[in-house]
């Protein structure tokens, strides 16, 4: 499989799931700015939206959208339990992707670091964090997961949380919040991803101002 995906991004969420089930996947790096891979492909010809990530499978289809991307990923590497086979306990996973991608996000990270958002975007993105991290706070307190074990959905958290780092969203308010980020940062799964996007991404930012 190839994993089409830019460091730090939401992408790195698959790239978490890949190593949590101990897979193998072509990891093809595009830039956010240009949408170019590094041999200089339009990834818009792969994805027309050009974000990321996308997923090309063995079968040679593309597939996009981090929830439908992270669920193949967990069904298609089954011993890894990245997600419930439970009728509910499927839907709770689902349920919690569509709050992290909708609620999360979208809506409170997305403005914040969007340098061309508007203030006022910017201050009612804000306006959702106490409500949306709240929820998420009390569902924390006394779990070390969002389900009963790590899934996909806890790749997916992790990676969005970790945008607080250059945002005005300050963790420290929630206490759970803060815990999770922290176990998971030493998650092997984690680190490993966390460490080499951390990488990729600084030699991301070196190209765009040695270019500038």
């Amino acid at each position: 499989m190839q994993l089409y995906y830019s460091p730090l991004a939401c992408s790195m969420a698959a790239r978490i799931a890949f190593y949590e089930a101990g897979a193998d996947a072509t990891f093809i790096e595009v830039d956010p700015k240009t949408k170019l891979t590094r041999d200089g492909t339009d990834f818009r010809e792969i994805h027309p939206l050009g974000l990321v990530p996308t997923l090309r499978t063995d079968d040679g289809d593309i597939l996009t959208e981090n929830a439908a991307i992270l669920q193949y990923v967990a069904d298609f590497f089954p011993k890894a339990k990245l997600a419930p086979t439970d009728r509910m306990e499927r839907a709770r996973l689902h349920e919690w992707l569509c709050f992290i991608g909708t609620e999360l996000h979208k809506a409170l990270f997305v403005p914040l670091l969007d340098a061309k958002a508007p203030e006022g975007a910017k201050a009612y993105a804000l306006e959702k964090e106490t409500s949306r991290l709240s929820h998420l706070e009390k569902h924390l307190t006394g779990r070390e997961f969002l389900l009963d074990r790590f899934s996909v959905a806890d790749a997916y958290l992790f990676t969005v949380l970790n945008w607080s780092v250059v945002t005005p969203v300050d963790l420290k308010k929630w206490p759970a919040i803060s815990a999770y980020v922290a176990r998971l940062r030493d998650r092997p799964s984690v680190a490993k991803a966390f460490a080499e996007e951390r990488v990729l991404y600084a030699e991301e930012q070196a190209r765009h101002k040695a270019s500038a």
